[in-house]
């Protein structure tokens, strides 16, 4: 560690720690006052550790003394006083202090995550994601590493972290990794200076992404020292003094940059459609009165790149020209910019997970409120920003086009395979069943008894199931205060339905929400035993166009079509295809029967299967993904019934549920709560 340049105050540091000393501090060493009370002794002697949790070591404390010493933070930021709490608060004033300009770069990013506000598996989602497949050289499966173990046990992990406050992610990126040799080796060497200077022991897991140009190093830190304390940094040392240190190791393993190397670094930026470097060197030379560029000519070169990025920016209209050396920057231009590199970053990514199929590309807000729904298969998944776990997906829809969807943060994706069939729903749209009930009532009143009355008179074929759908929603819309349940089967509706019923749905529901419609991509569909999604769309002739995936889905239906005469459960009549009556039960319940007798082999228990209107209880023991959906277990100990599954029922693993069949519905009653489908 280098404290040369904290000159006079390691001295003082030195003598606060080792002598008896009174003399207040001085700007530049020590004042001496003539009294004799100021004098003092040295008394030579090795440092007295005096144990215990809370001892320090020597250097520890010398540090401290010089950052009590008012230390401030290098360049720019040097007026602004240093953080006066957290580990590495010294380090970061003195991390970097021997880098030249033409010292290798590196970009970390950090994210401090506080555990009890994060979703219970926000942390196994987070290490799964970055051991996902595809990330090394090859093309494989991430393998995570520590210190000391080139495959880390991320269970083991995980449970040493359990009751931590809080943790840390890092993502560490050098420019120059590719030309890093051994990336682990990089990062161990940055840990063990990171340790060195938050004067602790750290329990960290890493993973080194090769799958984008730039490689890069997913670090995941325990929020707790070795002490079991917990591990407060210094937002200095986060922001700061981590990066100089990576700095400092990839320009010793690589050497300086040289003037080539930073001309052509600065060059590849000059036409970007991004926030570059060269942009924030503008806006910090922008004044009042613009940029000025008739300055400097000692740093002709580089004054002669910001021209070109303004010439640049002038024709994206970000900049303007007042005469030959100055330009107004646009307000705003930082933010576009930012957008416009996070929507070509979602072009690319379009166009390499629908490997060069041509569709027309379609990149959606990140809120998805009014916009119209998505349907078709997933081309492609991962993290648009890895650090805060916010996620997309390409959907090669059944509309022709390609859609590149922004989901909420923490979103699960491992339940989404690719070449999946899923449904994005947008929120804030107006329900059909909400506009059904305002039809309905008379004089803000709805009825259920009339409301049967009605659908019996337009021959609904199950009025009675139609009725109860209305119900659940009621339901739901009381416990918010949208409607009031004046008896039963009477409820109050205010005439603005419409606009509670679509805040509440807001309220439930950030973003789209991904609904899978088939695990099973559209081939694996045309022959299976089972109500698949291409047996939906032909009962409900579904709107896929013919053209892209729209074209696959209308062959594949057809291609299902032909194989469902081959059941007996439909006919051809000239061009037109009759299905059977009962399609979907019919089917849903032939895949029943065939599963419930193998794990009634599996099992020895009983296999029950569900009527119309029977109840059924029993542990919530696994679910079970088959071709018509995707189905719950409900064990009472002598038999077993497979009963439709519904995410809320999850969170009562092992425990005991019932539910009830209505037609396509399903009512959960889980201690209490009846939760419907």
């Amino acid at each position: 560690m280098c404290l040369a340049d904290t000159g006079t105050r390691m001295a003082a540091a030195f003598a606060a720690c080792r002598f008896r000393w009174r003399a207040p501090w001085c700007a530049r060493g020590f004042a001496m006052a003539s009294h004799d009370d100021d004098d003092f002794r040295v008394k030579p002697a090795a440092p007295k550790s005096r144990g215990g949790s809370g001892s320090q070591r020597f250097i520890s404390q010398v540090l401290k003394e010089v950052s009590k010493a008012a230390a401030k933070r290098s360049g720019k930021g040097a007026a602004r006083p240093a953080n006066t709490f957290g580990a590495g608060r010294v380090a970061a004033t003195v991390a970097g202090k021997r880098l030249g300009a033409n010292a290798r770069r590196v970009i970390i990013k950090s994210r401090f995550v506080v555990l009890r506000r994060a979703s219970s598996n926000s942390v196994a989602l987070h290490l799964r994601y970055i051991e996902r497949d595809g990330v090394t050289r090859d093309g494989q499966k991430g393998q995570a590493y520590g210190n000391d173990t080139d495959a880390a046990d991320l269970e083991a992990f995980q449970e040493r972290g359990q009751g931590d406050r809080h943790q840390f992610r890092f993502i560490v990126s050098p420019e120059d990794g590719m030309e890093l040799d051994d990336l682990k080796g990089f990062t161990r060497q940055l840990m063990r200076r990171v340790e060195i200077d938050l004067e602790t022991r750290l329990d960290w897991v890493a993973v080194d992404h090769w799958d984008t140009d730039n490689p890069h190093t997913h670090i995941v830190l325990n929020g707790r020292t070795a002490s079991k304390e917990n591990l407060v940094i210094s937002p200095d040392y986060m922001a700061h003094g981590m990066r100089m240190r990576a700095i400092e190791i990839a320009s010793e393993w690589l050497g300086p940059r040289t003037e080539a190397e930073m001309r052509q670094s600065l060059l590849r930026e000059v036409d970007q459609q991004r926030l570059t470097s060269l942009d924030r060197a503008l806006i910090r030379q922008a004044d009042t009165d613009g940029i000025d560029l008739t300055g400097n000519p000692s740093d002709r070169q580089r004054q002669n790149v910001l021209r070109a990025r303004l010439q640049q920016l002038e024709g994206m209209r970000l900049a303007a020209r007042v005469d030959a050396n100055r330009w107004k920057l646009q307000p705003g231009m930082a933010a576009t910019l930012s957008a416009m590199g996070d929507r070509e970053g979602a072009l690319d990514t379009m166009r390499r997970a629908l490997k060069c199929q041509q569709r027309e590309l379609m990149v959606h807000d990140a809120d998805g409120v009014n916009a119209a729904p998505v349907i078709g298969r997933i081309a492609g998944k991962g993290l648009a920003d890895e650090l805060n776990d916010l996620g997309y997906l390409v959907v090669d829809g059944i509309d022709g086009r390609a859609h590149y969807l922004r989901l909420p943060a923490g979103s699960d994706l491992s339940g989404l395979p690719i070449s999946a069939v899923v449904e994005a729903k947008p929120q804030g749209r107006e329900k059909a069943v909400d506009r059904n009930i305002l039809a309905v009532s008379k004089d803000g009143i709805y009825s259920t008894a009339n409301h049967q009355a009605q659908l019996e008179q337009a021959k609904v074929r199950d009025s009675k199931a139609a009725v109860e759908i209305h119900v659940r929603r009621l339901e739901a819309l009381r416990r918010v205060g949208a409607v009031e349940r004046l008896a039963d089967g009477i409820w109050k509706i205010p005439a603005d339905l419409m606009q509670k019923a679509k805040q509440h749905d807001l309220r439930r529901t950030v973003g789209r929400v991904i609904e899978l419609r088939s695990h099973l991509p559209i081939e694996q569909q045309v022959r299976a035993i089972g109500a698949t999604w291409l047996d939906r769309n032909l009962v409900a002739d579904g709107g896929a166009v013919n053209q892209g995936f729209g074209a696959q889905v209308l062959d594949a239906m057809q291609s299902r079509a032909e194989f469902l005469i081959e059941l007996g459960l439909a006919e051809r009549r000239g061009q037109h295809v009759v299905l059977a009556r009962d399609l979907l039960a019919t089917l849903r319940d032939r895949e029943l029967a065939t599963e419930g007798k193998l794990l009634q082999n599996q099992t020895a228990r009983v296999y029950r299967p569900l009527r119309e209107g029977q109840q059924v209880s029993g542990v919530y023991s696994r679910s079970i993904q088959l071709t018509s959906g995707r189905f719950a277990l409900l064990d009472d100990g002598l038999g077993f019934s497979l009963v439709p599954w519904k995410p809320i029922v999850e969170s009562r693993l092992g425990q005991q549920v019932s539910a009830m069949i209505r037609g396509q519905a399903v009512n959960w009653q889980l201690r209490g709560r009846q939760i419907s489908r």
